[in-house]
């Protein structure tokens, strides 16, 4: 395995437990600044607004650039969001540095995915791919329980101190161990960048992401209130059922890149297919707590399997200009988890109960699934016409030649 990838994976993980981190220590911030819970949930909402944001803009504007000198300078943001966090005074600046740290985010990943897919051949590139995001997947597992614990215990600022530790050494990872592009990289401008969404198979990729990834993130966003008001566990058990849907998303990764090198279009055709099988099942099945356990596992499992073949679908369609494409798709991942949680929040509001967001999850990932059966036929058919067309070099010319003779 080539190093870099390694410290592209350290860096993704101090980004998840940016992201997530906060959600468990959001009362003790809130109480510390004296905000609402309404306020405070705008440290999550705000960084995930940011994170499209930055996915797009420091990613177009960064195109002509090395891509390892924009991964380091994107760590020095990093840094400098999450610190700013740690020794915010008030409530504003602590929100500033969640909007700084969260601009590095998409552009990371984006950024990140296509130098990670250029460390190995090509039928390894979701592999890789897919170890950078175990990263951001280890981050659930191991990161948000510990850093939680952390918090509780010396104070919310001691967890964003301890991930400013983790940017440092994640910069320093990339400085030692991504090789320096400077000489081989062939600047793109930032027309051409766009040129790559002239291409209706990307378009089709970011839809699939947007309803693929909405579908499971409807579901999640309000699985603490299914798993204790439905399925009837206690709240203590909340945590330590979500450390088990970060399994699912570790092992989701890791197989889902193996298998997407493999053929991608038919792994994303199986895994969402699947997806929606687990989401009904949970929704008929979350009064009972081992079917909810086993359904818990699966949706994490059958919700990350998608990431490393969707984000290495939309690299092979943008190959000649690759890193706004990959950075739009990170965007796409955030707009899919709003979407998906606006959508479960309109069905609980509506009174349909905690189960409404599972089943809206399994109707969004349905359409994903629909849109991505269209997107893989459209695929083969241009497949098939190109290996035709040696058979048929006669040109429009000649035809019409042919055809007034």
């Amino acid at each position: 395995m080539p190093a870099g990838l390694i410290a592209l994976a350290l860096g993704g993980f101090g980004i998840g437990l940016t992201e997530f981190v906060i959600m468990g220590l959001l009362p003790e911030v809130a109480t510390d600044f004296g905000v609402s819970e309404a306020a405070a949930g705008w440290l999550i909402t705000g960084y995930a607004l940011s994170v499209v944001v930055g996915a797009l803009g420091l990613t177009a504007a960064t195109t002509r650039l090395p891509r390892r000198r924009v991964l380091l300078g994107l760590l020095v943001l990093f840094v400098a969001g999450n610190m700013t966090s740690a020794l915010a005074p008030s409530y504003e600046v602590m929100l500033a540095g969640r909007v700084i740290a969260a601009l590095c985010h998409g552009a990371f990943f984006g950024i990140g995915a296509v130098v990670a897919a250029s460390f190995v051949p090509a039928e390894k590139k979701a592999g890789a791919v897919a170890i950078m995001f175990t990263g951001l997947t280890a981050a659930n597992v191991f990161g948000v329980p510990f850093g939680t614990f952390l918090g509780q215990q010396l104070g919310w600022r001691s967890t964003f101190w301890a991930i400013t530790v983790i940017g440092v050494v994640a910069f320093l990872g990339v400085l030692a161990l991504v090789p320096d592009d400077r000489r081989s990289h062939v600047p793109t401008r930032l027309r051409e960048e766009f040129h790559a969404f002239r291409s209706g198979q990307v378009w089709l990729s970011l839809v699939v992401t947007v309803l693929g990834f909405g579908g499971m993130f409807g579901a999640f966003t309000y699985i603490a209130y299914t798993l204790t008001e439905v399925s009837g566990f206690a709240s203590s058990s909340v945590p330590w059922l979500l450390v088990l849907f970060g399994l699912g998303l570790l092992v989701g990764n890791v197989l889902g890149g193996r298998f997407a090198d493999r053929a991608i279009d038919a792994t994303l055709l199986v895994v969402l297919a699947g997806l929606v099988a687990v989401l009904v099942a949970f929704a008929l099945t979350a009064q009972s707590r081992t079917a909810t356990t086993v359904t818990v596992f699966l949706m994490g499992g059958l919700g990350f399997a998608t990431v490393p073949g969707l984000q290495t679908r939309i690299m092979r369609y943008a190959v000649h200009a690759p890193s706004l494409a990959s950075g739009a798709n990170i965007a796409a991942f955030n707009l899919g988890n709003a979407l998906g949680a606006w959508i479960g929040g309109v069905t609980i509001t509506a009174g349909l109960g905690y189960t409404s967001p599972i089943w809206a999850g399994a109707v969004i990932t349905s359409l994903a699934l629909i849109v991505m059966a269209g997107a893989a036929a459209g695929a083969r058919r241009t497949v098939r016409q190109e290996k035709l067309a040696p058979l048929h070099p006669t040109s429009s010319h000649q035809l019409s030649t042919e055809g007034i003779a």
